[in-house]
């Protein structure tokens, strides 16, 4: 039998909350849901440890550090009201502190589509559960439906989205201290993710991590020297290096449904847990190593070298250079731009029965799906490389980056200048876009301005450029526009 409770906030203002019997109880805190299910309030389980410097830690986050907030209304630097409203749709940011009945916090409550529905499964009663990454990146994906699964553009959609939240976080100086397939939530039909417990963050140099992590994501410098005593300087604790030793971590899960570590190699035939111990932690081996093979599964049938050379390197600094060098391991903003640019080599799969339904195409020699072994069915390859002239060198380009593109494919402002990166303030006005009419493939103007033909003249809105295999153009007249080559395969 529920009922309605009501609790205080810092501010004095009141807030109702529905109070049932077991509510979701995590380590930390337990739920209670508002009577329209617009927001959470959360409970603390242990409020008698609740101190002054936690209580400052929450006010911070809720105020100062906030990027779901505006500058102007005491967010986050430099969060403006799209970005604030952006952001709320990225991240579950706390907005309130409780004082009473008990310590605790004010949530917004998760999206609809974060939670699982009635068709999710035929075996599992998934209905109202959370859609954590588990159910889809290990073995429990065989219960679910497929209409949940997404495919492989979901995915990096996904992967593109959570790099984009960290980058954010480590801009404004925060560590999330417990990023793991638990605190991250995802939606595969959409393509999208929220990152939750946002309460555990921490600040470098002023609040300390209250949580080491969770199993499978803990950074190894951080789970081999748990057991050294707090005050120890050998003692690792969580900070923006270990998030991205996570963050590579649930990237690789998104995109393989593996985890990067666990393969068959036995560390200590001690005990089970002193294996996981030794494998996730001092002697943890990528499995994809590609000097050490010990630890590889014989069942690999893509690896990261089917994503191509971009994040196939970022792997690689990941979880071999910087697997146990932290501060080599790739920056979110690495990732962030890494996805983007992958992102315009993906192509769709021509086997209907394909569940990743997309792949990278990065070897036009061998255009030929992964996942599938189905080679593309695409009369032409076309693609375009981006170059950039080299600062102080005029008339030198450097090649920036590729984009394949199909009929009707849209050019943005990042594809016409160098300058312009495709985050969250970017221009997302469409500049141009490709289209074939009769076995001619043409560059259609829309907004561009200072688009130039092969020629070197100007292309009005609404005008075309013929393109053919080897044709060279300006996007942008700019000292930053990109020159783009056009190759046919």
């Amino acid at each position: 039998m529920s009922r309605i409770g009501e609790a205080t906030l810092s501010n004095g203002k009141k807030v109702k909350y529905v109070i049932t019997d077991n509510p979701p109880r995590g380590g930390m805190k337990y739920t209670y849901f508002a009577p329209d299910k617009s927001y959470v309030v959360q409970f603390f389980n242990e409020p008698n440890k609740i101190d002054r410097n936690m209580s400052a830690r929450l006010e911070a986050i809720i105020g100062r550090y906030n990027p779901t907030i505006p500058e102007s209304k005491g967010g986050a630097i430099g969060s403006d009201d799209r970005l604030a409203k952006y952001f709320s749709g990225r991240f579950c940011w706390p907005t309130d502190l409780v004082v009473a009945p008990e310590f605790g916090i004010v949530s917004p409550a998760y999206p609809k589509s974060f939670f699982f529905g009635d068709n999710a499964s035929q075996f599992l009663d998934l209905k109202g559960k959370d859609k954590k990454s588990n159910w889809f990146t290990s073995g429990n994906r065989r219960f679910l439906n497929k209409s949940e699964l997404g495919d492989f553009r979901s995915m990096i959609q996904m992967s593109l989205l959570l790099s984009r939240s960290i980058r954010r976080l480590h801009q404004a100086g925060l560590a999330h201290s417990d990023l793991s397939n638990n605190n991250v939530l995802i939606d595969p039909k959409t393509g999208n993710c929220v990152v939750i417990d946002i309460d555990s963050l921490v600040v470098p140099g002023l609040f300390p991590p209250e949580v080491a992590g969770t199993r499978g994501y803990i950074a190894p410098e951080v789970l081999s020297t748990m057991e050294l005593d707090r005050s120890d300087p050998r003692r690792m604790i969580p900070s923006s290096v270990t998030d991205l030793h996570a963050l590579a971590v649930l990237i690789y899960e998104y995109l393989f449904c593996r985890h990067p570590l666990m393969g068959p190699k036995i560390f200590s035939s001690e005990s089970a847990e002193k294996d996981d111990y030794l494998g996730l932690g001092s002697m943890a081996l990528f499995i994809e190593n590609p000097d050490d093979t010990s630890n590889r599964p014989s069942t690999l049938k893509t690896t990261i070298k089917d994503l191509g050379p971009i994040l196939e390197k970022l792997f690689l600094r990941a979880f071999v250079d910087g697997l146990h060098n932290p501060p080599l391991r790739p920056s979110a903003m690495e990732w962030e731009r890494g996805l983007v640019r992958t992102w315009d080599l993906l192509h769709k799969c021509s086997n209907p029965s394909c569940e990743k339904k997309w792949f990278v195409l990065y070897d036009t020699d061998r255009p030929v799906c992964p996942f599938c072994g189905t080679r593309i069915a695409d009369k032409d390859i076309v693609r375009f490389e981006l170059n950039t002239e080299v600062r102080g060198h005029s008339g030198e380009w450097r090649k920036h980056s590729e984009l394949d593109v199909v009929n009707n494919t849209p050019l943005f402002k990042w594809h016409m200048q160098s300058n312009v990166f495709a985050d969250e303030k970017a221009d997302k006005t469409l500049q141009a876009y490709v289209c074939c009419h009769n076995g001619e493939w043409f560059l259609i103007n829309r907004n561009a301005e200072g688009l130039l033909s092969p020629q070197g003249n100007p292309v009005p809105a609404g005008k075309a450029i013929r393109i053919a295999d080897g044709t060279v153009f300006r996007a942008s007249r700019s000292d930053r526009g990109m020159l783009i080559k056009v190759k046919i395969i």
